[in-house]
């Protein structure tokens, strides 16, 4: 396992993330700006394509209900998410 790799696909997990959650909250006071519906959306699957990449190669990003295991129980595999700064 590449630790150099995971820890860039995390970095890119969190700029996606950033991106979304502040178009998110424009929204929220301008529900009617199809350019930044637009964006949105776009990150959003961005988002998703990279949480997907990530846990099918090193295990879920959360505790619960946000992705499947693999066999065995992956959740306690270290190191944690948050660990790998």
């Amino acid at each position: 396992m590449n630790n150099n790799e995971r820890a860039q696909l995390l970095d890119n997990i969190r700029a996606i993330e950033f991106m979304a959650v502040e178009l998110n909250l424009y929204l929220d006071t301008h529900p009617d700006d199809q350019k930044a519906l637009r964006e949105y959306n776009s990150f959003t699957k961005q988002l998703m394509a990279l949480k997907d990449e990530y846990q099918r190669r090193y295990g879920p990003l959360s505790n619960f209900g946000t992705a499947c295991s693999q066999y065995p129980w992956a959740w306690i595999n270290d190191p944690w998410p948050w660990e790998l700064d």
